[in-house]
Protein backbone atom coordinates (compact mmCIF):
# COMPACT_ATOMS: atom_id res chain seq x y z
CA UNK A 1 0.00 0.00 0.00
CA UNK A 2 1.32 3.49 -0.67
CA UNK A 3 0.78 6.50 1.24
CA UNK A 4 0.49 9.84 -0.53
CA UNK A 5 1.41 12.62 1.73
CA UNK A 6 -0.52 15.92 0.91
CA UNK A 7 0.86 19.25 1.74
CA UNK A 8 -1.15 22.01 3.52
CA UNK A 9 -1.68 24.22 0.56
CA UNK A 10 -3.22 20.69 -1.66
CA UNK A 11 -5.38 19.65 1.37
CA UNK A 12 -7.12 23.30 1.68
CA UNK A 13 -7.49 23.04 -2.06
CA UNK A 14 -9.08 19.65 -1.94
CA UNK A 15 -11.44 20.87 0.85
CA UNK A 16 -12.48 24.62 -1.17
CA UNK A 17 -13.19 22.00 -4.36
CA UNK A 18 -15.21 19.93 -2.62
CA UNK A 19 -16.80 22.94 -0.49
CA UNK A 20 -17.61 24.96 -3.68
CA UNK A 21 -19.31 21.57 -5.55
CA UNK A 22 -21.15 21.05 -2.68
CA UNK A 23 -22.45 25.08 -1.65
CA UNK A 24 -25.41 26.57 -2.49
CA UNK A 25 -25.31 30.10 -3.36
CA UNK A 26 -26.27 32.47 -1.01
CA UNK A 27 -28.84 34.71 -2.79
CA UNK A 28 -32.26 33.43 -4.23
CA UNK A 29 -32.48 33.21 -7.77
CA UNK A 30 -34.72 36.82 -9.61
CA UNK A 31 -38.04 35.81 -10.24
CA UNK A 32 -38.91 36.15 -13.60
CA UNK A 33 -42.20 38.44 -13.29
CA UNK A 34 -40.28 41.11 -11.55
CA UNK A 35 -41.02 44.35 -13.01
CA UNK A 36 -38.19 46.24 -14.98
CA UNK A 37 -37.09 49.50 -13.46
CA UNK A 38 -37.65 52.56 -16.00
CA UNK A 39 -34.68 55.08 -16.43
CA UNK A 40 -34.77 58.40 -17.90
CA UNK A 41 -33.49 61.73 -17.36
CA UNK A 42 -34.74 62.89 -13.58
CA UNK A 43 -37.65 60.35 -13.71
CA UNK A 44 -36.58 57.47 -11.01
CA UNK A 45 -39.41 54.91 -11.04
CA UNK A 46 -37.51 52.43 -8.53
CA UNK A 47 -39.50 49.81 -6.86
CA UNK A 48 -38.94 50.58 -3.08
CA UNK A 49 -40.10 54.26 -1.79
CA UNK A 50 -38.24 57.18 -0.70
CA UNK A 51 -39.21 57.76 2.69
CA UNK A 52 -38.78 61.91 2.25
CA UNK A 53 -41.87 61.58 -0.87
CA UNK A 54 -44.30 61.46 1.66
CA UNK A 55 -43.50 65.08 2.60
CA UNK A 56 -43.99 66.35 -0.99
CA UNK A 57 -47.18 67.59 -2.50
CA UNK A 58 -48.53 64.67 -4.96
CA UNK A 59 -45.78 61.91 -3.72
CA UNK A 60 -43.07 60.38 -5.11
CA UNK A 61 -44.47 60.54 -8.43
CA UNK A 62 -45.15 63.92 -8.45
CA UNK A 63 -42.02 64.95 -7.45
CA UNK A 64 -40.02 63.02 -9.63
CA UNK A 65 -42.52 64.67 -12.59
CA UNK A 66 -41.14 68.57 -11.03
CA UNK A 67 -37.79 66.89 -11.17
CA UNK A 68 -38.15 65.86 -15.08
CA UNK A 69 -39.21 69.11 -15.69
CA UNK A 70 -36.29 71.19 -14.03
CA UNK A 71 -33.72 69.12 -14.72
CA UNK A 72 -31.13 70.27 -17.91
CA UNK A 73 -28.36 67.90 -19.39
CA UNK A 74 -25.46 69.94 -18.88
CA UNK A 75 -24.13 70.44 -21.89
CA UNK A 76 -20.83 68.85 -21.01
CA UNK A 77 -21.96 65.32 -19.67
CA UNK A 78 -23.92 65.35 -23.51
CA UNK A 79 -21.44 65.99 -25.29
CA UNK A 80 -19.27 63.34 -23.62
CA UNK A 81 -22.11 61.07 -23.64
CA UNK A 82 -22.13 60.51 -19.55
CA UNK A 83 -25.09 59.01 -18.00
CA UNK A 84 -25.72 57.36 -14.72
CA UNK A 85 -27.41 57.94 -11.61
CA UNK A 86 -26.41 60.68 -9.19
CA UNK A 87 -27.19 60.91 -5.48
CA UNK A 88 -27.89 63.92 -3.45
CA UNK A 89 -27.87 63.45 0.51
CA UNK A 90 -29.87 66.47 2.48
CA UNK A 91 -31.68 67.26 6.10
CA UNK A 92 -35.09 68.08 5.55
CA UNK A 93 -35.73 70.06 8.38
CA UNK A 94 -39.24 70.45 11.00
CA UNK A 95 -40.01 73.96 8.96
CA UNK A 96 -39.69 72.29 5.60
CA UNK A 97 -36.19 73.86 4.74
CA UNK A 98 -33.10 71.73 3.28
CA UNK A 99 -30.03 72.26 5.35
CA UNK A 100 -26.38 70.02 4.45
CA UNK A 101 -27.24 69.33 0.75
CA UNK A 102 -24.29 67.68 -0.50
CA UNK A 103 -23.20 65.46 -3.76
CA UNK A 104 -23.04 61.67 -2.75
CA UNK A 105 -22.48 60.14 -6.30
CA UNK A 106 -22.41 61.93 -9.83
CA UNK A 107 -21.43 60.96 -13.02
CA UNK A 108 -19.34 64.39 -14.00
CA UNK A 109 -19.75 66.73 -16.47
CA UNK A 110 -21.69 68.69 -14.43
CA UNK A 111 -24.60 66.08 -13.42
CA UNK A 112 -24.09 66.34 -9.28
CA UNK A 113 -24.30 69.98 -9.72
CA UNK A 114 -27.50 70.39 -11.74
CA UNK A 115 -29.19 67.31 -9.61
CA UNK A 116 -28.59 69.72 -6.54
CA UNK A 117 -30.01 72.56 -7.91
CA UNK A 118 -32.62 70.91 -8.60
CA UNK A 119 -33.48 69.63 -5.88
CA UNK A 120 -33.07 73.08 -3.94
CA UNK A 121 -36.67 73.88 -6.18
CA UNK A 122 -38.39 71.23 -4.50
CA UNK A 123 -40.77 72.37 -1.68
CA UNK A 124 -41.69 70.01 1.06
CA UNK A 125 -44.20 69.25 3.91
CA UNK A 126 -43.20 70.35 7.51
CA UNK A 127 -42.05 67.16 9.30
CA UNK A 128 -42.48 66.31 12.88
CA UNK A 129 -38.83 65.39 12.79
CA UNK A 130 -35.52 66.46 11.05
CA UNK A 131 -35.09 63.63 8.11
CA UNK A 132 -31.45 62.43 7.00
CA UNK A 133 -32.19 61.45 3.29
CA UNK A 134 -31.17 61.08 -0.09
CA UNK A 135 -32.51 61.32 -3.08
CA UNK A 136 -31.60 59.58 -6.88
CA UNK A 137 -31.84 61.37 -9.81
CA UNK A 138 -30.93 59.54 -13.29
CA UNK A 139 -29.21 60.78 -16.53
CA UNK A 140 -29.81 59.47 -19.23
CA UNK A 141 -29.46 60.12 -22.90
CA UNK A 142 -31.72 59.92 -25.83
CA UNK A 143 -35.42 60.08 -23.60
CA UNK A 144 -37.72 61.81 -25.41
CA UNK A 145 -40.11 63.69 -24.06
CA UNK A 146 -37.83 65.28 -21.36
CA UNK A 147 -35.09 68.13 -21.30
CA UNK A 148 -32.25 65.64 -21.89
CA UNK A 149 -32.05 66.06 -25.98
Amino acid sequence: MKKILLTPLAVCGLLASAHAQTAKPNTPPMPKDRPQTEQGTGLNHVTADIPVAAYYEGGQEAMYAFIAKELKYPLLAKRNRMQGRCIISFTLNPDGNIQGLRIVKQVGGGTGEEAARVVRLLKFKKPEYPILTSLPIDFKLGVTGSNAL
